[in-house]
């Protein structure tokens, strides 16, 4: 497969790319700036790329059979960026004749254990309430889509921790295994190299069409 990785720079992003090279895709690297991340894996091409311009999405992601997103804006207003980038994503991808997206989400909009969203849920942490509304905007986009096959993936609680208790590059080992879930846990970790794998499998055998989901390890 071909496959198109938006935000390939960050730590959800570069281990998507190294399990596509792992199972012999060919990747495309959508990053800001290129000429910070070297030359790159071999079999991997690193372009420039705004995840909220249709035109620049459709320019790399022409020529791929599925895109994934693992694009993250800090510097932006959370609803502005996630917005902006479903609404690239959808027109861009179309225009490239890109019609599978695997996007990668956030737990505290998932539903949790009751039910609720999870970043409703009492004693949840908000002090990044707005970054969760920001995601949540970004799903709507998609779900009010169409002809977009997508599926929305979060990690069920948080991602692993090194043994120094910080998140480290790799953010734990890759085992292979995870579980599908409807609902978050703050409990629940993954490691990024597990989410990863949940992600590539999506994408080359889908089985989530334009719905979201929850990923654990497993």
């Amino acid at each position: 497969m071909d496959i198109v990785v938006f935000g390939a720079g960050g730590r959800a992003g570069r281990q998507a790319v190294a399990e596509a090279r792992r199972r012999g895709h060919r990747v495309t690297a959508v990053v800001r700036d290129p000429a910070a991340h070297g030359g790159g894996p071999a079999g991997v091409r690193i372009v420039a790329g705004d995840v909220t311009d249709p035109l620049s999405v459709a320019r790399a992601a022409v020529g791929h059979d599925a895109a994934i997103n693992a694009a993250v804006d800090l510097s932006a207003p959370p609803a502005e960026f996630f917005t902006a980038s479903a609404r690239a994503l959808i027109t861009g991808l179309a225009e490239a004749g890109v019609g599978r997206l695997v996007a990668i989400g956030l737990a505290s909009i998932m539903p949790g254990p009751s039910g609720t969203l999870l970043m409703d849920e009492p004693g949840y942490p908000n002090e990044y309430r707005s970054f969760s509304l920001g995601h949540a905007a970004g799903l709507e986009e998609l779900r009010t889509s169409s002809g977009l096959n997508w599926a929305y993936m979060a990690p069920a609680g948080d991602f692993n921790h090194d043994d120094q208790g910080d998140q480290g590059d790799d953010g734990g080992a890759r085992t292979g295994r995870y579980r599908i879930t409807e609902h978050g846990d703050p409990a629940d970790r993954i490691s990024y190299a597990d989410f990863a794998v949940a992600l590539l499998d999506e994408a080359e055998s889908p089985r989530h069409h334009r719905a979201a989901v929850c990923v654990r390890e497993g």
